[in-house]
């Protein structure tokens, strides 16, 4: 379907479709499993009823904490879900019923739901504001924040089974506080990552999330699909078992790279809510009006790709259990055909062999001529960046620039006419040796990745 045909279905369904209510939520602990249920309504027909499952922990407390923030995280967390299904259709009029959002929650929720759908909205052609796109109405009542007894000596990493979070979970594990890697549905590629890292599936939280069926009904049916901001949704569940466990400190995986629109010259990016803007926000948000006592920061927020890639290669008990790869993610493989699979490859070719990185991806990418216009979006040659979690094409070029001078001849298909020689011999190094001082990093955690990055010795 065309873009103009998306936006014309827009219209339709948004028309049709003139309000969008969250109208509950409720949570219990039934087994030792705190399950959250929300229920969002489209119309009377088409309800919504997903639910997250959090089974109990040794370092949980489920009984002590305080019935009125349990109700705050949990009615949170249902106001990130409903992205998913509000998009189906997009209605100009959002109704919240459980609670009333003062002015200002209300300006932080337009921005989040206008920028993280910045992708979709692109994708589907789809002309919006964010004073326009909805209006957001609440009622019920009102929240505050409070204190909560933060007591555990510990910090916990969100795992993704990608080389981020591996570097996250190593680095951690060199200091004195506890590491609790947190998952959230589990693949396998996230299992290894946790158990090669030295815990087990009983040291971490396990979030199971599970969403309502009618949403792929509606997809079916035609309705509107694409990328929400899952990283926010990760947000606001991880400062649940923050607070259920009395872990002050979430360390995130993201890095400098995440930043950058994916759309240049807009604010379209793939990755918003794992930028450093959203970082800020949600923080500011969640110490305003849900609890100031958990302390949310990406650990690699210093980094870019280029000093993740090296770090991860020295850990080589990761090389073939890590999978960053969305397209192979039902299978547990590399698909070799993505911008995930190239992006890595190019990264990670700089500081590993090649015949490592052959056998990790089951073949020579750079022998792939079908893979060209991929390698165009990475390296800036295209107009817009792949729609994914990837790199700048700075740190791209400057990986290829050093890999295509350090290469025997003749080149690989993706490497013959590389302009390698537009970008300076010394990019990598200078790349390498940067440092990103926009951060919330806590001083002790900051001291740690400094010498992490003493590591880093290159030539």
């Amino acid at each position: 379907m065309s873009v103009s045909q998306n936006h014309n279905k827009f219209l339709s369904l948004r028309q049709k479709y003139q309000t969008f209510t969250y109208q509950s939520y409720s949570f219990a602990v039934n087994n030792d499993v705190l399950e959250a249920v929300f229920t969002f309504k489209l119309t009377d027909d088409i309800i919504f009823s997903p639910l997250i499952k959090i089974p109990s922990r040794k370092f949980y407390d489920f009984d002590s904490l305080s019935a009125s923030l349990l109700k705050n995280l949990v009615f949170h967390i249902g106001m990130v879900e409903l992205i998913s299904y509000w998009k189906a259709a997009c209605p100009p009029r959002l109704i919240i019923q459980p609670h009333t959002l003062t002015d200002e929650q209300v300006l932080f929720w337009k921005k989040l739901y206008f920028n993280g759908l910045g992708e979709f909205f692109y994708l589907n052609g789809i002309s919006a504001t964010q004073d326009e796109f909805m209006d957001i109405v609440s009622e019920g009542e009102g929240l505050q924040a409070e204190h909560t007894i933060m007591n555990q000596e510990a910090v916990m990493v969100p795992v993704g089974g990608g080389k981020d979070s591996v570097v996250t979970l190593e680095l951690l594990k060199e200091q004195g506080d506890k590491v609790i890697p947190m998952a959230m549905n589990p693949r396998e590629a996230v299992v290894r990552t946790i158990e090669n890292a030295g815990f087990t599936m009983e040291d971490t939280m396990v979030v199971e999330r599970k969403l309502d069926k009618k949403l792929l009904e509606l997809n079916g049916r035609g309705f509107l699909n694409g990328h929400t901001p899952f990283s926010a949704l990760l947000a606001f569940v991880t400062s649940l078992t923050a607070v259920l466990s009395g872990v002050k400190y979430i360390a995130l995986s993201n890095e400098s790279s995440a930043n950058e629109s994916t759309v240049p010259g807009s604010n379209i990016n793939h990755q918003y809510s794992k930028s450093f803007e959203f970082e800020e926000d949600f923080s500011n948000y969640l110490s305003r009006f849900v609890t100031p006592d958990v302390h949310y920061f990406s650990f690699l927020r210093p980094l870019n790709e280029l000093q993740i890639g090296f770090l991860f290669s020295l850990f080589s008990q990761h090389h073939f259990s890590f999978r960053s790869c969305n397209v192979g993610s039902k299978t547990d493989s590399w698909c070799g055909q993505c911008p995930k699979c190239l992006f890595t490859r190019i990264i990670l070719g700089s500081f590993m062999g090649d015949d490592k990185l052959k056998a990790i991806f089951g073949k020579e990418l750079f022998d792939d001529p079908t893979l060209k216009p991929v390698f165009d979006e990475l390296t800036g040659a295209a107009d817009v960046k792949p729609f994914e979690c990837v790199g700048t094409p700075d740190e791209v070029n400057a990986a290829l620039s050093y890999i295509a001078r350090n290469s025997k001849t003749p080149l690989p298909a993706l490497l013959t006419g590389f302009p390698y020689e537009k970008f300076s011999a010394n990019s990598l190094l200078t790349l390498l040796s940067a440092f990103n001082e926009d951060h919330r990093l806590p001083e002790k955690y900051l001291t740690l990745l400094k010498t992490g990055l003493k590591k880093i010795a290159f030539s």
